[in-house]
Protein backbone atom coordinates (compact mmCIF):
# COMPACT_ATOMS: atom_id res chain seq x y z
CA UNK A 1 0.00 0.00 0.00
CA UNK A 2 2.60 2.66 0.70
CA UNK A 3 4.04 1.99 -2.55
CA UNK A 4 1.45 2.25 -4.43
CA UNK A 5 1.18 6.14 -3.32
CA UNK A 6 4.70 6.55 -3.34
CA UNK A 7 6.89 5.84 -0.74
CA UNK A 8 9.63 2.75 -1.46
CA UNK A 9 11.20 2.61 1.83
CA UNK A 10 9.84 2.53 5.54
CA UNK A 11 11.35 2.87 8.57
CA UNK A 12 9.55 1.38 11.78
CA UNK A 13 11.15 1.80 15.84
CA UNK A 14 9.32 0.40 18.61
CA UNK A 15 8.74 2.85 21.60
CA UNK A 16 10.10 1.99 25.13
CA UNK A 17 6.82 2.21 27.21
CA UNK A 18 5.93 1.27 30.76
CA UNK A 19 3.93 -1.55 32.02
CA UNK A 20 3.89 -3.48 28.87
CA UNK A 21 2.35 -1.03 26.85
CA UNK A 22 3.79 -1.41 22.96
CA UNK A 23 4.17 1.33 20.13
CA UNK A 24 5.92 2.44 17.63
CA UNK A 25 7.18 5.30 15.65
CA UNK A 26 7.37 4.35 11.33
CA UNK A 27 9.35 6.87 9.20
CA UNK A 28 8.68 6.92 5.58
CA UNK A 29 10.86 8.02 2.90
CA UNK A 30 9.90 7.86 -1.24
CA UNK A 31 13.56 6.91 -1.64
CA UNK A 32 14.10 3.46 -1.67
CA UNK A 33 16.64 2.29 0.27
CA UNK A 34 16.67 5.64 2.57
CA UNK A 35 17.42 4.62 5.62
CA UNK A 36 20.66 4.07 5.85
CA UNK A 37 22.66 2.84 9.19
CA UNK A 38 23.36 6.83 10.10
CA UNK A 39 19.83 7.88 9.24
CA UNK A 40 18.34 4.38 11.36
CA UNK A 41 20.74 5.74 14.20
CA UNK A 42 19.11 9.50 13.91
CA UNK A 43 15.74 7.65 13.99
CA UNK A 44 16.59 5.64 16.71
CA UNK A 45 17.39 8.61 18.91
CA UNK A 46 14.40 10.41 17.70
CA UNK A 47 12.03 7.47 18.85
CA UNK A 48 14.23 7.20 22.09
CA UNK A 49 13.10 10.66 22.96
CA UNK A 50 9.60 10.44 21.72
CA UNK A 51 9.06 7.32 23.53
CA UNK A 52 10.35 9.40 26.82
CA UNK A 53 7.60 11.60 26.25
CA UNK A 54 5.16 9.34 25.71
CA UNK A 55 5.81 8.05 29.18
CA UNK A 56 5.93 11.06 30.78
CA UNK A 57 2.39 11.89 28.96
CA UNK A 58 1.04 8.71 30.72
CA UNK A 59 2.24 8.62 33.86
CA UNK A 60 0.61 12.68 33.96
CA UNK A 61 -2.38 10.81 32.67
CA UNK A 62 -2.49 8.29 35.18
CA UNK A 63 -1.32 10.83 38.34
CA UNK A 64 -4.19 13.18 36.97
CA UNK A 65 -6.65 10.85 37.25
CA UNK A 66 -5.39 9.36 40.37
CA UNK A 67 -5.99 12.98 41.98
CA UNK A 68 -9.55 13.04 40.57
CA UNK A 69 -10.49 10.02 42.28
CA UNK A 70 -9.00 10.87 45.69
CA UNK A 71 -10.85 14.08 45.56
CA UNK A 72 -13.76 11.92 44.84
CA UNK A 73 -13.17 9.90 47.66
CA UNK A 74 -12.48 12.83 49.88
CA UNK A 75 -15.51 14.51 49.00
CA UNK A 76 -17.85 11.39 49.53
CA UNK A 77 -15.56 10.61 52.84
CA UNK A 78 -16.58 13.96 54.18
CA UNK A 79 -20.65 13.20 53.83
CA UNK A 80 -19.68 9.89 55.55
CA UNK A 81 -17.99 11.26 58.34
CA UNK A 82 -20.87 13.59 59.08
CA UNK A 83 -23.34 11.52 58.61
CA UNK A 84 -21.26 9.09 61.19
CA UNK A 85 -21.14 12.04 63.75
CA UNK A 86 -24.98 12.73 63.27
CA UNK A 87 -25.84 8.68 64.17
CA UNK A 88 -22.88 8.78 67.01
CA UNK A 89 -25.17 11.94 67.92
CA UNK A 90 -28.77 10.04 67.89
CA UNK A 91 -27.56 6.42 68.91
CA UNK A 92 -25.08 7.30 71.58
CA UNK A 93 -22.66 5.11 70.19
CA UNK A 94 -19.02 4.68 69.52
CA UNK A 95 -17.80 5.80 65.84
CA UNK A 96 -17.42 1.90 64.97
CA UNK A 97 -20.92 1.22 66.05
CA UNK A 98 -21.92 4.08 63.89
CA UNK A 99 -20.37 3.21 61.12
CA UNK A 100 -22.05 -0.49 61.21
CA UNK A 101 -25.09 1.09 61.75
CA UNK A 102 -24.48 3.20 58.26
CA UNK A 103 -22.81 0.60 56.46
CA UNK A 104 -26.22 -2.39 57.55
CA UNK A 105 -28.33 0.37 56.34
CA UNK A 106 -26.86 1.06 52.81
CA UNK A 107 -26.56 -2.53 52.34
CA UNK A 108 -30.27 -2.93 53.69
CA UNK A 109 -31.47 -0.35 51.52
CA UNK A 110 -29.21 -0.87 48.38
CA UNK A 111 -27.97 2.37 48.14
CA UNK A 112 -24.57 3.70 47.89
CA UNK A 113 -23.29 4.60 51.70
CA UNK A 114 -22.24 8.21 50.18
CA UNK A 115 -25.66 8.58 49.01
CA UNK A 116 -27.66 7.99 52.07
CA UNK A 117 -24.83 9.66 54.15
CA UNK A 118 -25.99 12.16 52.07
CA UNK A 119 -29.60 12.18 53.13
CA UNK A 120 -28.98 11.16 56.76
CA UNK A 121 -27.49 15.15 56.91
CA UNK A 122 -30.44 16.71 54.90
CA UNK A 123 -32.79 15.01 57.13
CA UNK A 124 -30.18 16.70 60.15
CA UNK A 125 -30.97 20.05 58.53
CA UNK A 126 -27.76 20.11 56.63
CA UNK A 127 -27.32 21.70 53.81
CA UNK A 128 -25.18 19.68 52.06
CA UNK A 129 -21.62 19.24 52.42
CA UNK A 130 -18.24 20.90 52.08
CA UNK A 131 -14.71 19.79 51.50
CA UNK A 132 -11.75 22.31 52.62
CA UNK A 133 -8.90 21.20 50.13
CA UNK A 134 -7.92 22.53 46.82
CA UNK A 135 -10.07 22.70 43.77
Amino acid sequence: MTAAVGFLSILSIPLALDGGDRAALNFYARPAAFFTPERQHTAAVFAEQAGATARAHVRLKASEKLSDDLQAAMRSRTGIDIAIGIIVAQNRCSQDEAFGILKRASMARNIKLKDLAAGIITQAGGAGTRTHFGT
